[in-house]
């Protein structure tokens, strides 16, 4: 059996034959693959163990509280063989409803673990492979992370995320987003012509001016609006803005953006175009 095949049946408890046939129809995507066997009904031929999640969820909690704070995530990330600022925890946090950095309680460690199938700490390794697959390619998913993650990363109470701590954040997900293709410049209602050519979106590069306008601008932080919104106008906007449309209900934050770059030369003004 090969790697691909055995790690199938291993995640999904498939037979090879299955494993075999989902991963031909996609053309070898582990990720993809994975996800088709669910949506089309497949489902794991064991359940995950309560008591061996419990045992472990008693392992790594703060011996003087409730919750797993941080250093048993410490702990649990050198187990796991994962850097603790690697982006794929941020799809784990997801996963298990953690409500702030470093901080995990029990129900969302039980249900969450169960719900990815893992019991052990081998199992749990296994799935990280696949969520960091699954985040960088899945926009549908990749947005769920996303809006989690401003809730998580956010000071308790708090209503915006400090400027330092949102481009440390964005530094982790934008990347992995515009490489897997989460992130990839949706073509929906594009009627902008580039000199003939194909149309291309946000870029490394684009990500470099946003982190250079916001710390030139300063401020109290950013807003809920601006983090959730960022995401729509990076898969919608072009590489030269030129669609943007100032009357749209943008935040101001990206309006000023926008405005920014033509000031500074970055992209064209619209009359030059």
């Amino acid at each position: 059996m090969d790697a691909l095949l055995s790690e199938f049946c291993s995640i999904t408890g498939a037979s090879p034959k299955d494993a075999r046939r989902y991963l031909d129809k996609h053309q070898r995507r582990l990720d993809a693959a994975i996800d088709a066997y669910y949506q089309e009904g497949g489902s794991r031929t064991t359940v995950a163990s309560t008591s061996k999640l419990n045992a472990l969820f008693e392992k790594y909690k703060d011996p003087t509280g409730d919750e797993i704070s941080i250093d048993g995530t410490i702990q649990l990330c050198q187990d796991l063989k994962v850097d603790p600022e690697n982006v794929v925890l941020l799809a784990v946090a997801y996963e298990l409803k953690s409500p702030r950095v470093g901080e995990w309680n029990k129900k969302g460690w039980v249900e969450g673990w169960s719900r990815l199938g893992c019991e052990t700490v081998d199992d749990m390794k296994d799935t990280l492979t696949r969520l960091r697959a699954k985040l960088g390619s899945d926009s549908t998913y990749f947005h769920k992370v996303y809006d989690h993650t401003f809730g998580f990363a956010r000071t308790e109470g708090q209503r915006s995320l400090a400027i330092d701590t949102a481009l440390a954040f964005w530094n982790l997900l934008i990347p992995t987003g515009l490489t897997g293709g989460a992130l990839k410049h949706d073509l929906t209602g594009e009627d902008v012509d580039m000199d003939g050519g194909e149309s291309s979106g946000w870029t490394d590069e684009h990500t470099q001016w946003w982190f250079q306008f916001l710390t030139e601008k300063g401020g109290k932080g950013v807003s809920k609006d601006t983090w959730m919104m960022l995401f729509d106008f990076i898969r919608s906007i072009d590489s030269q803005f030129l669609t943007h449309d100032a009357e749209a209900a943008w935040p101001s934050t990206i309006d000023d953006f926008v405005a920014w770059a033509r000031l500074v030369g970055k992209v064209p003004t619209p009359e030059a175009t």
